[in-house]
């Protein structure tokens, strides 16, 4: 049952993250450029891969620095407090969602019964997940970012990646 379970969660967040990387290697280049929200959405559903996928949160530490901003300071194009040290390159951010894809399958894989039910707990904060609860909420997080850049890619350029229907690799 739990080689079943895991086999179809890796799957559908593997496919979630193909899909958000479909969107962002789709953008022109000089849109990349142009669009500050295309970044800020990218940098942003990255780094919450990545947190998310951080069993133990009080560890997180991003290949990708950021600053967290306090209320006011923030720029009209970012979507929460946490910013970029600066604006990171397409391949960059590619690389980043690589590392997290990564690091999305091997959780998945050495999942057990006992880790499903573990805590992901965040302090401060009032998340307070299993961790099976995390990786579904993560990839709906994905999903949700990568549905924003199809909509901004179809306003700007009318395209848009296809649907992915499972990661191609087993687990």
């Amino acid at each position: 049952m739990i080689d079943g379970i895991k086999d179809g969660l890796w799957k559908q967040f593997g496919a979630a993250i193909d899909m958000l990387k479909n969107a962002v290697t789709l953008w022109p280049e000089e849109q990349w450029n142009a669009n500050k929200k295309l970044f800020y959405i990218t940098y942003h559903c990255l780094v919450f891969l990545d947190y998310y996928l951080t069993v133990l949160p009080a560890n997180f530490t991003s290949p990708l620095p950021f600053t967290i901003m306090e209320e006011g300071e923030v720029p009209a194009d970012a979507l929460d407090d946490v910013i970029p040290d600066r604006i990171y390159t397409r391949e960059e951010l590619l690389d980043y969602l690589q590392l997290s894809r990564q690091k999305c399958y091997t959780l998945i894989a050495a999942l057990n019964e006992e880790k499903l039910q573990e805590r992901w707990i965040e302090n401060p904060g009032n998340m307070n997940y299993s961790v099976l609860e995390i990786l579904l909420y993560n990839m709906r997080h994905v999903q949700h970012h990568a549905a924003q850049l199809n909509l901004l890619l179809r306003q700007a350029i009318n395209d848009a990646p296809g649907w992915v229907a499972r990661a191609n690799e087993a687990l």
